[in-house]
């Protein structure tokens, strides 16, 4: 069992910054992977970035390419996404999430990939 708390999130506007961080307990030697996914109001879970925890692999969504980047810090069990010049359509509600095996790797922004789940933090971009 992994347990998983988000914080950080808040209310910016347009072209603000914030950093968001998962912390996670538990059972960390059976997490591969780590990914945060959002969903705004009346739109379904998305992928937003993954990051491998063996080798610092990442990718990230077209939509935050150049704008989030995803991080962690394993001494800590703790990934971060920091994103850069928001916009209100970033505004939803942010997961974290872990899970493992190879899907880790083959599917990294897909939710079944994942099996434990933060209660999210909310994230509002006003312009």
């Amino acid at each position: 069992q992994v347990q998983l708390v988000e914080s950080g999130g808040g209310s910016v506007q347009t072209g603000g910054s914030l950093r968001l961080s998962c912390a996670s307990s538990g059972d960390i030697p059976g997490v591969g992977c780590t990914g945060w996914f959002r969903q705004g109001p009346g739109k379904e879970r998305e992928g937003v970035a993954s990051i491998y925890r063996f080798t610092d692999s990442t990718i990230h969504a077209d939509f935050a390419e150049g704008r989030f980047t995803i991080s962690q810090d394993n001494a800590k069990n703790t990934v971060y996404l920091q994103m850069n010049s928001l916009r209100p359509e970033d505004t939803a509600t942010y997961y974290c999430a872990t899970g493992k095996g190879g899907v880790c790797l083959s599917q990294p922004l897909g939710q079944t990939t994942y099996n434990y789940w933060g209660q999210g933090t909310q994230v509002t971009v006003s312009s």
